[in-house]
């Protein structure tokens, strides 16, 4: 019975073949995920493409960009060959800079407090709702955590930001920034245990050349594969191939 509840789950289907396969059909609908990995993985164009076809889909989606201005990520990150001007100009496709968030709510402070947290919440929710969204990219949600500081205030915007998305039916993935060493996927270690899944992103070194990779760590409400594959960025979208073990993608 627990198998066939899996598999009745409705999906969001990325677009991304290779992603979708591994996810058994996408990522279960309503879903929070943890899209982790170190600083030239792949993680924003992967999420822009994740977007780019759910408006192309007839899906309004969301990109809210912390750190990084709006208009330079759709100058610089979209080079894909199906990407289509008017899914901006129609709003299926809409960019929205944190720090203008920040700005008309007051928050100002270097350190949120939690009714702070729960400013910010309500905000991106009545954006959502706004916008009628239906795929959402905060990049980076490392970025936001450096202003909640403390595990419980990470924890209560965590958890908040994808109850209140998840019943909009809004699929989220939230980029984690974290170093090419770390043990863990995300800087505090609270966002990957709260996270409904975890794709992490790296890099991989075989004979001078350095491989991007990625691997489904977790995955809520879909049986997946846990293998890791090699991740190529070309202007027809993400690509994805196994990894063999001798250290080689087919």
């Amino acid at each position: 019975m627990a198998s066939e509840n899996i598999i009745e789950r409705e999906r969001c289907v990325t677009g991304i073949d290779g992603l979708d396969n591994i996810l058994n059909g996408g990522i279960p609908r309503g879903n929070t995920i943890l899209f982790t990995g170190s600083c030239g993985t792949g993680k924003t164009t992967l999420s822009l493409e994740f977007l780019v076809h759910g408006a192309l889909a007839d899906e309004n989606s969301l990109f809210v960009s912390v750190t990084e201005s709006s208009e330079k990520l759709t100058t610089n990150v979209i080079p894909y060959d199906f990407f289509e001007e008017s899914l901006i100009k129609t709003g299926k496709l809409a960019f929205v800079d944190m720090p203008v968030i920040y700005e008309r709510l007051g928050l100002t402070n270097v350190e949120f407090s939690l009714e702070d947290v729960d400013t910010l919440v309500r905000a991106l929710g009545n954006l959502v709702d706004e916008l009628s969204v239906k795929r959402l990219v905060i990049d980076s949600i490392t970025s936001v955590c450096y202003r909640l500081k403390t595990e419980e205030k990470i924890r209560e915007f965590i958890l908040k930001i994808g109850k209140a998305l998840s019943t909009r039916g809004c699929t989220s993935l939230l980029i984690s920034e974290i170093s090419p060493s770390a043990d863990r996927y995300s800087l505090y270690g609270v966002e990957e245990a709260i996270a409904d899944g975890i794709v992490l992103m790296g890099n991989y070194e075989r004979r001078g050349d350095l491989l991007r990779t990625l691997q489904v760590v977790k995955m809520r409400g879909t049986v997946h594969s846990r293998a890791k594959y090699v991740l190529d960025l070309t202007p027809a979208g993400v690509l994805l191939v196994p990894l063999l073990k001798g250290g080689g993608g087919l």
